[in-house]
């Protein structure tokens, strides 16, 4: 397995991952997306490869707390190809996204995960890698 920074030949396979995660996109929606993504230094993109082919990512934001010294790292997409889960490939995403995250200088990383009943195996997942449920999240959509 292969982890490394994603590049715009990835698009195509990260909108497939995307309507993994839930959220169906075009390559065309992606490829806005990420070419934004990429011109902002403050996220990262990772990705997972076996054998050539992309079975997982994780997408990361860095910010700066205003009620701590530091800076934190948050995760802002993960997901792993269904055809690739329980095989390890969510545990090297995140244990280089949190080398990357120490090498950033952060001192926590933060993510959210819905309450959807679906998401239930990547609540134990979280669980498992070290990440404790902390907070209630809200959202309101302004479009």
């Amino acid at each position: 397995m292969n982890i490394r920074t994603a590049t715009k030949n990835d698009v195509p396979q990260l909108a497939r991952l995307m309507g993994q995660l839930g959220y169906p996109t075009t390559i065309e929606s992606m490829e806005h997306r990420f070419n934004n993504i990429d011109l902002d230094l403050s996220y990262h993109t990772l990705i997972a490869e076996i054998n050539g082919e992309i079975v997982g990512m994780v997408g990361l934001s860095k910010g700066f707390f205003y009620e701590y010294d530091g800076s934190y790292v948050r995760i802002v997409a993960f997901v792993v190809d269904s055809n690739y889960r329980r095989r390890g490939v969510g545990e090297n995403l995140i244990i280089e996204t949190e080398r990357w995250a120490k090498e950033q200088g952060a001192i926590a990383i933060g993510l959210n995960s819905g309450n959807r009943p679906e998401r239930g195996a990547a609540h134990r997942f979280y669980s498992k890698m070290g990440y404790e449920a902390k907070s209630t999240g809200f959202s309101k959509s302004l479009i």
